[in-house]
């Protein structure tokens, strides 16, 4: 057989791969690398040749191992072929004749005496099928997480990491670490064309901190960029992405995942209590104030199944930087934080929650993200993510990036990573954050600094696609999940299904709920009668939308005050007045949300770079008297939604109410009721928001006969002065268009919900179904009052 010269010194054939080539791969500048490196064969001299090249950046010599089968062949006599240095960077090159190349792996001596016998990453095929990269280009890759980014896997027997990354206008991505000192140069990936980058890297273990270096197509822009699809991440303030694998957890919570669709039913009663993980609870470990996602879960499952919460919403967990951002500005949208431990440690905390009959909910946020080098920022050197215009990439209010919905790839990463977290993760919903800014162009904006559509309208018709293709794409995928958008303005239809023109969403925040409520409650009660239509005015549109009524995390910061600061009167009246506003949120048709330390009443805003005012709980004083007790409420309100069908069961039917009379502005008085199916179960709402006790108080009832107060807020163990019904009867007096009424004693600043004696139930609950024409309300034998 005809060698190599460096070889044997006969039958000379060189490597004719030109200068300018080399010199590009040295420099780390050239584009397409699985065309020079790796294993090739062809014609040189006339003669069929194999070659393999290799850049080695700091090795002083490299040699071709061939697999032990390969002599066999009968073609090579030797299982060592020296490589020769042809450019001084450190890039080798074997040449043997040869028509067929053979498999082999590389032995490189970097230091004197060491060799390291490695294999060649230029020597395996692509990883990413046909089918996915034309599914990546068009945008329709539901699974893009399984392709893209960091995936341990095996080829040709190997182990390794395969890498993927989008970046289509970038002239050279690679792929470094600590693995190859952060070089740059070392590892240039392959280039297919709809712009996915992709290499394999055999042998990197779980753990490997990594980056994409990308240099732009004009070579004047270097930066090392995040995986927008990692698994995990370094802690801050590193911003390396992290090799992980997502495989392994053994979840047990397959009976709630089978019984999903009935916490989460539009019937369900659910309350939600909504957290920040890292200002919570300080850690059960008193040598640390790292919270961890285990713990919480040890800490936080006991105490809000006892207080009887449905599901936890927790403020965005997704990586980010800025822990003054409270997770609302994302670099790792596929990425639960590092701050509080490992993916698996995020699952055990959903998989608890959930084996304790509790549903997760995440804040997600796709509507922008911040400006940070390593994020998705001018990522390839173009505005990949985000518009190139500031007036349509930028949001001036947070100093933040808009996301380019206009773009499928951009579309197909968010929908991709809405379904992550419902696939990996077995969350229960999302709390979509800043809808509205989402919907309009000229949101936080003035004239000039925003584009109309291309029908000189302000809605962002590009961002309306995107929602609804999303909202489609989870519901066809997971149909039992929720998806509940933050949205603060009038736009209709938010939860209408998309075929009939809605955007899709599951449920919406009553944001004008509570900015109403929480301005009417601020009022001195004296002057409360002359601002009744905002305590009122939300129960005229309380069914346009299916609302969820939340009092968040936004309602307690930037010296907005806390929930009980909020609250105006002495201390007495203070707690009054929250039991109030709780008492007429858990009345007010729509599902529930209070943000932690809401519970307790604690006096503090909330601090997200400390934890909740525990202490207050434990005070033996009347201070803590009322804290505890506050918290004993908020438990019984959760029970009693959970236990009585009005409070749930139509909570998004104009059946499910009705007004007795909201007419009493001089008294502060409203009254109202809830019902279940075909008007069963009622329960009768009497709201009183003024401390003056009532006496001899006329309502109307909806049926006759006895009822019994089933919560009455200023009852003794709550805290209050414990005016009391202790026997209620209807009487044959007609009051507010009821034919019945009852007389009640009013307790001051207080809220009763009474409950006929006797259970007024539907004939046709059963279909769970209702008919304005066929609504009946079946009477007890002994309902009509004899006096």
């Amino acid at each position: 057989m005809r060698k190599q010269s460096h070889m044997t010194g006969r039958m000379a054939v060189t490597d004719t791969l030109d200068w300018n080539t080399k010199t590009a791969i040295a420099q780390g500048n050239y584009k397409t690398p699985f065309d020079v490196l790796g294993s090739h064969t062809g014609i040189v001299q006339g003669q069929s040749v194999w070659i393999v090249r290799a850049f080695l950046p700091g090795a002083l010599s490299a040699s071709v191992v061939l697999e032990a089968r390969t002599r066999s062949h009968g073609r090579i006599n030797t299982d060592v072929l020296p490589m020769q240095m042809i450019h001084p960077a450190g890039l080798f090159s074997m040449i043997v004749l040869s028509a067929e190349p053979y498999p082999y792996v590389l032995d490189v001596q970097r230091q004197v005496g060491e060799i390291e016998r490695v294999a060649d990453p230029y020597s395996f095929p692509p990883i990413l099928s046909d089918y996915d990269l034309h599914l990546i280009g068009e945008g329709t890759h539901l699974e893009l997480y399984k392709r893209l980014g960091a995936h341990p896997c095996e080829v040709r027997g190997v182990r390794g990491i395969s890498f993927a990354v989008w970046a289509p206008n970038a002239r050279r991505v690679s792929v470094v670490g600590d693995f190859n000192n952060w070089d740059e140069r070392a590892y240039p990936m392959r280039l297919h064309p709809n712009g996915v980058w992709e290499i394999f890297l055999p042998n990197l273990p779980l753990g490997t901190l990594y980056k994409f270096a990308i240099l732009s197509a004009a070579g004047d822009y270097r930066v090392l960029k995040s995986d927008p699809f990692a698994f995990a991440a370094e802690l801050r303030p590193g911003t390396a992405s992290k090799v992980w694998d997502l495989e392994g957890y053994q979840w047990g919570d397959a009976e709630w995942e089978e019984k999903r669709t009935e916490h989460n039913a539009e019937t369900a009663a659910i309350s939600v209590y909504e957290l920040h993980v890292g200002s919570w609870k300080h850690p059960s470990a008193s040598d640390t104030t790292q919270v961890t996602y285990r713990d919480l879960a040890h800490q936080l499952v006991p105490y809000i199944k006892d207080l009887g919460y449905t599901h936890v919403e927790l403020l965005p967990v997704a990586e980010h930087p800025f822990d003054g951002s409270w997770g609302y500005q994302v670099t790792g949208y596929y990425t639960p934080t590092s701050r509080y431990g490992t993916p698996q440690d995020f699952m055990y905390f959903v998989d608890q929650c959930h084996q304790h009959g509790i549903g997760v909910l995440l804040d997600w946020v796709p509507a922008h993200f911040p400006k940070d080098e390593h994020g998705l920022r001018y990522f390839d050197g173009s505005h990949l993510y985000e518009h190139a215009d500031p007036r349509r990439g930028e949001h001036p209010e947070w100093g933040t990036q808009v996301f380019n919905f206009g773009r499928n790839e951009v579309r197909n990463f968010l929908t991709a990573n809405a379904l992550f977290w419902f696939d990996a993760y077995h969350i229960d919903g999302l709390r979509v954050d800043a809808v509205a800014s989402m919907l309009y162009l000229d949101y936080s904006r003035t004239d000039g600094e925003w584009l109309p559509n291309r029908y000189g309208g302000r809605e962002n018709l590009e961002a309306i696609a995107f929602l609804r293709e999303c909202n489609e794409n989870v519901r066809a995928r997971y149909p039992h999940v929720l998806m509940i958008a933050e949205e603060s303005t009038a736009w209709p239809k938010v939860t209408a299904p998309v075929a009939e023109g809605g955007l899709g969403f599951s449920l919406k925040w009553n944001m004008g709920w509570m900015h109403d409520i929480l301005e009417y409650m601020r009022y001195d009660p004296v002057h409360r009668s002359h601002h009744h239509n905002e305590l009122t005015f939300s129960f005229a549109y309380a069914h346009s939308e299916k609302f969820i009524l939340a009092l968040s995390h936004d309602e307690v910061v930037h010296i907005k005050g806390s929930m009980l600061n909020k609250m105006p009167g002495d201390l007495w009246q203070k707690f009054a007045n929250l039991r109030v506003l709780y008492a007429f949120m858990y009345a007010h048709p729509g599902k529930k949300l209070l943000f932690m330390g809401g519970e307790m009443g604690q006096w503090s805003e909330w601090n997200f770079a400390g934890f909740l005012d525990w202490f207050v709980l434990e005070e033996e004083t009347q201070n803590g008297m009322y804290h505890r007790k506050l918290r004993d409420f908020v438990r019984d309100l959760n029970t009693l939604l959970r236990t009585e069908v009005a409070l749930h069961e139509c909570d998004f039917l104009p059946e499910g109410f009705e007004w007795i009379d909201g007419s009493d502005t001089q008294n502060s008085v409203i009254a109202f009721v809830r019902y279940g199916y075909e008007k069963a179960d009622p329960l009768l709402f009497v709201c009183n928001f003024t401390p003056v006790p009532r006496p001899n108080y006329r309502i109307g009832a909806p049926v006759a006969g006895r009822y019994m107060e089933v919560l009455n807020s200023d009852g003794e163990r709550y805290g209050g002065s414990n005016v009391i019904n202790a026997s209620l009867k209807t009487e044959r007096v007609a009051q507010h268009g009821q034919k019945q009424s009852l007389v009640l004693t009013l307790p001051p600043l207080g809220v009763l919900a009474l409950k006929p004696a006797k259970p007024v139930k539907s004939a046709t609950r059963a279909n769970k179904h209702v008919s304005k024409k066929n609504s009946v309300v079946v009477m007890p034998d002994d309902a009509v009052d004899e006096k």
